[in-house]
């Protein structure tokens, strides 16, 4: 028989969409999740549970809240050591900072340093899985993917592809990116926990020839996803209109080149018209809401709301280094500024599952992550609900539970994370 773990305090339930249903999300007390085999196998009162599996080990958290592990649907893993560059706008950051860090990418030490470097940071944070971008270097995404195959993470990734725009050094070819994309995607998609995502960085940085040609990739490769970034800021979109005079509007880039569908992956959608609207939606797909980077960027604020009104499928991204912080929580609590500041109040019950299962619905990994239930991977992360003295003298006055909560989602950070497991085997973090 295999070891049983049984990890007991509040535990976050998750039945469906907390923006449809209010009721959704529920945190049930003393309760308890018993892992065996990298599995979540059991839930129910803590009681219950140490009756059934009397030999499992127990930690015990008390009035700590157990949760999925965090899920980062739209990140940058190369630009961890430039994040909180100062700048500009969108493209003069890019140009400062993004592309020369970007460059160092071609030694593949340095890309191994940085990706072991930075998922050693979501774990920190309590994030078990993110979706992120690499560079043009085929090594960049196999560093990635060795990295988050030495952790046990689920992750999905792909070679992030540019042949215009960009500098030199950073430059590839419609075939070369074509080429390139079905050999990483061959050698890595559904090894272990890996997940290929097919990466054109966004249309200013693809030529219509390699947009067509990831297009064609991705049409043979319907199982994998597609990311990309859409509608991040205006004087962006002046400038897609202008490199693709033909196109309805930005999406429509995509579109015409056969990366629209419902694995699509698309960062930012701030700006977006009602066709592109209506589009998303009618075929699926998800958008990343990266609030901390469009905040730190200026790019603008998301409608969180009116998007998830339309039944989109949303998720929570860090977006760094773009993104200020590595955190979720801090993630969280920017998204609640910036639905603020459009007229809504978003509950914790919201900004939580955004975090975990609505993230992992954008990324189809939902029946794998992102919810505490029977058969799911046992990626969890413990939020300890008194973390700093700030903290605990506000959870000492909560109305209830999800008072609490919101206390950590708005103040927290990594001295938070009380304990992380990955695959039911727990990581460095914590208690």
């Amino acid at each position: 028989m295999t070891q049983q773990t049984l990890l007991t305090g509040h535990v976050l339930l998750t039945h469906g969409d907390p923006f449809l249903d209010p009721d959704a999300v529920q945190i049930a007390p003393s309760h308890g999740v018993l892992i065996e085999a990298g599995h979540i196998t059991a839930l129910g009162p803590a009681d219950d549970l140490r009756a059934a599996a009397p030999d499992a080990t127990e930690h015990a958290h008390g009035d700590n809240l157990i949760m999925p592990g965090f899920v980062d649907a739209h990140a940058h893993y190369p630009q961890t050591a430039m994040i909180a560059s100062w700048g500009k706008q969108l493209i003069d950051w890019l140009n400062t900072y993004t592309f020369p860090e970007e460059a160092r990418f071609g030694d593949p030490a340095y890309a191994t340093d940085v990706a072991g470097r930075y998922l050693d940071l979501l774990l920190d944070n309590g994030t078990t899985t993110v979706a992120s971008f690499t560079t043009i270097h085929p090594s960049s995404v196999d560093a990635f993917f060795e990295a988050a195959q030495a952790r046990a993470m689920r992750v999905a990734a792909g070679k992030t592809c540019m042949d215009r725009n960009a500098p030199d050094d950073l430059r590839d070819t419609a075939q070369l990116a074509y080429d390139d994309s079905k050999a990483l995607l061959e050698k890595w998609h559904g090894v272990g926990r890996a997940e290929y995502a097919i990466t054109p960085r966004f249309s200013p940085t693809s030529t219509p020839a390699q947009m067509s040609a990831l297009g064609a990739l991705w049409a043979e490769h319907p199982e994998c996803l597609m990311q990309t970034h859409l509608s991040e800021q205006v004087d962006e979109i002046a400038w897609v209109s202008e490199l693709y005079p033909e196109a309805r509007d930005y999406l429509d880039t995509y579109e015409a080149h056969g990366l629209l569908g419902a694995r699509g992956v698309y960062g930012h959608a701030i700006h977006l018209t009602p066709r592109e609207v209506d589009r998303l939606a009618e075929v699926g797909a998800g958008l990343a809401h990266c609030p901390t980077s469009n905040t730190f960027i200026g790019s603008g604020l998301m409608d969180v709301a009116g998007l998830a009104a339309r039944r989109i499928s949303l998720g929570l991204a860090t977006d760094t280094g773009g993104g200020s912080s590595f955190s979720m929580l801090r993630t969280m609590a920017a998204a609640y500024e910036i639905a603020q500041l459009r007229g809504t109040a978003l509950h914790a019950r919201q900004l939580l599952w955004l975090a975990t299962a609505g993230s992992a619905q954008v990324l189809h990994m939902q029946e794998k992550v992102g919810a505490i239930s029977v058969g799911k991977e046992a990626d969890i992360c413990v939020l300890n609900l008194a973390s700093t003295p700030a903290i605990a003298q506000r959870s000492a006055q909560a109305r209830d539970i999800w008072d609490a909560v919101f206390a950590t989602i708005m103040m927290g950070d990594d001295r938070a994370i009380a304990q992380v497991w990955v695959s039911g085997q727990r990581q460095r973090n914590g208690i």
